[in-house]
């Protein structure tokens, strides 16, 4: 890898003028959102990363993305990143930092994975600005008469906390508030995340922030934030956090890192602003959507390209041989050992992401993450499978060469590129909300139906009541299964999808569809990151 040059030498890479670049010292720089008011110097294809269904530390989708970008630039290609950034919670938790890893990775590594440029800060206290006052109100007279039982407005914090998910708020008496239940969702699960992600700009950061739905009176009508005055001041703390950051991978290829809303909780895209500076500063925009491609990248289509008119040229499927291993029934503890029979069970799971992508009209083109353990054998396996299915499949050594070890790759996405076809969504924004959840459980998770609890069904009837059924559904799922059962592996039949509750995002334009045990406030294992990761003697941050 080479030396990090100054950031103001990769602005130039894109062409961004020198008075749209905010520096945050030599290696890290915001992009002014006015930089896509200038006349566009890039072509703007744009190609989108996803994954079959991973193990729990993940299939190296970002080191992907960013390794495939490095061997488009090694091309002769101009191509930007437009990336999520790290959340806290799983960089001390399990998965660790989230810039990659061996030779394709984002730097400085380290500042990126903690705290940044502060826009996870930002979004934290907007949020909990407005808790704060959805409270002071109720405890001042309370004039909007909200029924404190009613509140659906959630304080959250970047990390993994579960004993925040259910608490008691005003306790100790007359002085410290009104006693009410409350709670605690990860930040990246937030609504003024996804609103942030999804802001076209401040005016439309503004009316999204002012459409919030906070809590009902003791009549059962709705209450906005915009009726509580605050909506102002979110925005003043959101005023920095809007615009990109600007960062370089280790060959020097620039990437947009911001916004990072989880895809199993949320809709797992970074923001559409980066993905428009991307495509307006670079001939080719790589993006990723998180876990796997019934998570984030479904949501990709139906929620951030219906409602931005965004169109990717070729979609990426990672995937790993201990994956699809994973998927056959081999145990977590031997995925790194031979196991042939295993993944020849396994490669139903990819053979129905195949058919996800291709339910949206495009074709894939599968990139096999390839590990040290990977045997010659398993390796033709996962390549006779994309043959059969007319799927171009390129092997990848990125972690280990860098850009070069993706240009089969590189090339294999510009090829599919030249045929693309306009994505299809997936279903109508005018049907019916239980039609929807059911079109996405039923194509894209394979269920047979989909079962409702009472409360689930309570919630829907509420929407349609307040006019809300038209928007879009982020369904929030188990990340490591098709189903929302984590237990079920491969490619699951025979089972139903059980949505337990709905909640209305009416800034952020999406209803949030919780199924299964889903969790929007993960915890810490038992043997967290945190503890291996400390100062060395030279002052770097090491175990991260």
């Amino acid at each position: 890898m080479s030396v990090p040059v100054a950031i103001a030498r990769i602005a130039e890479k894109l062409a961004i003028h020198p008075e749209d670049l905010l520096p945050f010292g030599r290696q890290i720089a915001k992009v002014h959102i006015r930089a896509l008011e200038r006349p566009a110097t890039g072509k703007g294809r744009l190609v989108l990363v996803s994954a079959t269904t991973p193990t729990p530390s993940g299939e190296g989708k970002t080191t992907t993305s960013i390794g495939l970008a490095q061997a488009l630039s090694q091309l002769g290609e101009s191509v930007c990143l437009a990336l999520r950034e790290a959340s806290l919670g799983p960089c001390l938790g399990r998965k660790g930092g989230a810039t990659g890893g061996g030779r394709s990775v984002l730097v400085p590594a380290e500042r990126i994975n903690l705290h940044f440029t502060g826009d996870f800060h930002a979004v934290t206290c907007a949020n909990n600005l407005l808790s704060a006052v959805i409270d002071n109100h109720i405890y001042h007279g309370n004039a909007l008469g909200i029924d404190p039982r009613r509140v659906v407005w959630r304080r959250v914090m970047d990390m993994n906390d579960r004993s925040l998910r259910h608490i008691v708020v005003g306790l100790g008496g007359t002085g410290q508030g009104i006693p009410r239940e409350g709670g605690f969702d990860i930040t990246a699960a937030s609504e003024v995340m996804a609103i942030l992600c999804l802001a076209g700009d401040i005016d439309d950061l503004r009316r999204r922030l002012d459409n919030i739905l906070v809590a009902y009176t003791w009549d059962g009508a709705p209450v906005h934030a915009r009726q509580l005055r605050v909506t102002g001041a979110m925005l003043a703390l959101l005023c920095d956090a809007i615009h990109p950051n600007l960062v370089q991978t280790g060959e020097g290829v620039p990437a947009l890192v911001h916004g990072g809303p989880f895809a199993n909780i949320a809709h797992g895209c970074s923001s559409l602003l980066a993905t428009r500076m991307a495509m307006h500063h670079a001939d080719w925009a790589v993006t990723e959507a998180g876990f796997g491609f019934d998570l984030g990248a479904e949501k990709f289509f139906d929620i951030k390209c219906r409602m931005a008119g965004l169109d990717p040229v070729a979609v990426v499927l990672v995937t790993t041989v201990r994956a699809l291993k994973m998927h056959g029934g081999a145990p977590g503890n031997r995925l790194e050992q031979p196991d042939p029979a295993a993944l020849a069970r396994g490669l139903a799971n990819l053979d129905k992401h195949i058919e996800n992508v291709r339910r949206f009209n495009k074709q894939p083109v599968v990139a096999l993450n390839r590990f040290d353990s990977d045997s010659d054998e398993e390796i033709a396996l996962v390549r006779r499978c994309c043959d059969e299915r007319h799927v171009a499949c390129a092997v990848c050594s990125h972690y280990q060469q860098g850009g070069s070890g993706a240009r089969e790759l590189a090339r294999a996405v510009m090829t599919v590129a030249e045929k693309n076809r306009p994505f299809v969504p997936l279903y109508d924004l005018e049907a019916p909300v239980e039609e929807k959840i059911r079109i996405i459980c039923r194509e894209i998770y394979g269920a047979d139906d989909v079962a409702f609890t009472r409360q689930a069904e309570r919630d829907l009837r509420q929407m349609k009541d307040l006019g809300y059924a038209g928007l879009p559904v982020c369904v929030a799922k188990a990340p490591t299964s098709l189903s929302d059962n984590p237990a079920l592996k491969g490619r699951p039949r025979d089972f139903e999808v059980t949505v337990r509750a709905v909640q209305v995002n009416a800034g952020a334009g999406f209803l949030v569809v919780l199924t299964g045990d889903i969790l929007r406030m993960p915890g810490l294992p038992e043997r967290p990151l945190a503890e291996r990761i400390d100062i060395g003697p030279d002052g770097g941050i090491l175990g991260l």
